[in-house]
């Protein structure tokens, strides 16, 4: 698997890239700022000017059923908020 798992692509997240160049990842665990950096780059052909990480704890859930109370954990997971330099631009709908 590759350090940048899937793009975060919310109301929120949309305004911050349209306005701040902002954007959002979720990203393997294990990867630092560096190797996070260096994989947008290398994928969108962009220049990242800064790269900010937030690590998730995942939260405890529980249903009640029919079978009874079913227990469960969402996973951990990492954030990344990438800024990019100058006019560039990432467009995740270009191949729909």
């Amino acid at each position: 698997m590759g350090i940048l798992i899937k793009p975060i692509v919310t109301e929120k997240m949309t305004a911050q890239g349209e306005k701040l160049n902002r954007y959002g990842f979720i990203v393997d665990r294990k990867a630092n700022k560096l190797e996070i950096k260096a994989a947008v780059e290398r994928m969108y052909n962009v220049t990242v000017s800064d790269v900010n990480t937030v690590n998730y704890h995942g939260k405890r859930k529980s249903r009640y059923t029919k079978a009874g109370i079913l227990r469960g954990r969402a996973n951990h997971y990492k954030k990344a908020y990438v800024s990019l330099a100058g006019e560039d631009k990432i467009d995740f709908y270009s191949n729909i």
